[in-house]
């Protein structure tokens, strides 16, 4: 089977919180299989920016649910959405 590219947006729970420790933690709790290829940081209002990690996952993972739950569960993450899913 082959691979998914998924951009997913994470939401942090303040402006306060430190985006690259935060970027690590979601590195940390990616699921078995799946890597960050890149993150991209987006100002979205009032000094809060988005993350936007670009996350590969083998096809047979079933998507993006496990992924979505993982970065979910990640201390300072207020949301977590997908942005964009293909095939690679």
């Amino acid at each position: 089977m082959g691979k998914v590219a998924a951009k997913m947006k994470v939401m942090p729970e303040s402006p306060d919180v430190d985006l690259d420790a935060l970027q690590d933690r979601l590195e940390n709790a990616l699921p078995e299989g799946a890597k960050i290829s890149r993150v991209d940081r987006e100002d979205v209002a009032f000094g809060l920016i988005a993350l936007f990690p670009t996350v590969i996952i083998p096809d047979e993972g079933g998507g993006t649910d496990a992924v979505e739950d993982a970065f979910g569960s990640v201390e300072g993450v207020e949301s977590v959405d997908v942005d964009e899913v293909g095939r690679i």
